[in-house]
């Protein structure tokens, strides 16, 4: 590593040492699947595997997160309030950039005050850029419980609340749900479409059962490689948005609610304003963003360099609460830092009860360009 690149380095294991956390070095050879299952089969492409003897995939660890995640359930200190840093080499194909860069994070598990951990992840990675001389940044937020939150008042049928939540990250696809939603809503209806909406507000797993059934009654084998299960699966999710299950209200609601942007108390006044108009029982949401809009302030942040918007998402799906991505002016693509609450992370990782968790990681890359230095992306940390 480059002398200036181990100056960063130093300055932001020491800034993240002074706030209590510990420096976690987890193995750089990972077990692939919680990867695979995280983030879906999509990402194998971007993933260095290989097999060991035993015939179990490993890969080089893509980030830091699982990683760190995964010693801390192995530790003593599973289950408690623990906090972790991090700074070291991770491996992903990027298509012409360098597939071994340097990530450095912070990660909070276990604490039950999510609002405050929150202001505080978010304070500490301002501080961490400040540390090496970066200060003017623009600050964006958001919260995909709000969103959970206004899907589960709006009472939308399962299929419909499954691939709204699944899309939230994806902002076109979501735009794409959005205007097939109103296709729908306009749509004359069809001599089945009670049916399809009886199914769609059923039991996901009774209604898939019944369409297995009639299936294999009507004699229907394995398509295209897809058994008559994942032919039944796919059915009845595609029949049940061409139904046309969504309310033109509910439609209207949603997109009233993504067009929400700019300073997070004017945020506020307008979540409180939809809630009220549309008779939606938001109300816990918008008041866990207001209290971390408040332990911002007590931290120091300043509240009018915050942009909030409800319809900001990371692309990630195991983000469950508060997101946000620092940015150097007038950069509007890479972030210098991203984070956000995944609370439900550590469950699907073995966790036997849910653990509270909040973190963030620093793109080494693009603070290097910001701080107007200019270092190779591979490294070795000491």
């Amino acid at each position: 590593m480059m002398t200036g690149t181990a100056a960063w380095a130093d300055r932001l294991l020491q800034s993240f040492a002074q706030a209590g956390y510990v420096r976690a070095e987890p193995p750089i050879l990972q077990p692939a699947e919680p990867f695979l299952d995280l983030s879906g089969e999509d990402i194998r492409k971007s993933l260095y595997l290989t097999t060991d003897a035993n015939g179990e995939e490993l890969c080089l660890r893509p980030d830091l997160t699982i990683p760190v995640a995964r010693d801390y359930l192995r530790s003593p200190e599973a289950g408690q309030s623990a906090g972790f840093s991090y700074l070291g080499a991770v491996f992903r194909y990027r298509g012409g950039r360098p597939s071994e860069f340097l990530q450095a994070g912070v990660e909070s598990f276990g604490r039950q005050d999510r609002a405050a951990a929150d202001a505080e992840m978010l304070a500490l990675a301002l501080e961490a850029i400040a540390a090496v001389g970066i200060a003017d940044v623009e600050i964006r937020t958001g919260d995909v419980a709000l969103f959970i939150a206004l899907i589960d008042a709006l009472g939308l049928y399962p299929v419909w609340r499954r691939r709204l939540i699944k899309d939230f990250n994806r902002k076109i696809t979501l735009e794409q749900d959005l205007e097939r939603l109103a296709q729908a809503s306009l749509a004359t209806r069809n001599e089945y479409e009670g049916v399809l909406a009886a199914l769609a507000g059923s039991d996901r797993k009774a209604a898939l059962a019944l369409v297995t059934d009639m299936m294999s009654i009507a004699g229907a084998t394995a398509v295209g490689g897809r058994t008559v299960a994942e032919i039944a699966d796919r059915f009845l999710e595609q029949s049940t948005l061409k139904g046309g299950a969504l309310p033109r209200d509910a439609l209207n609601v949603l997109k009233r609610f993504l067009s929400i942007s700019g300073a997070p108390n004017e945020a506020i006044t307008q979540l409180r304003s939809l809630s009220s108009d549309a008779k939606l029982d938001i109300g816990a949401a918008i008041d866990q963003l207001e209290a971390r809009v408040g332990f911002m302030v007590e931290r120091g942040i300043d509240i009018k360099k915050v942009r909030f918007a409800t319809a900001f998402g990371r692309g990630l799906d195991y983000y469950t609460g508060f997101e946000f991505e620092l940015h150097r002016k007038g950069n509007g693509a890479e972030p210098l830092v991203a984070g956000g609450r995944y609370d439900g992370l550590l469950s699907q990782l073995g966790a036997p009860s849910p653990i509270p968790a909040v973190g963030f990681s620093i793109w080494i890359e693009a603070l290097a360009q910001a701080n107007g230095s200019s270092i190779a992306a591979r490294g070795r940390v000491s």
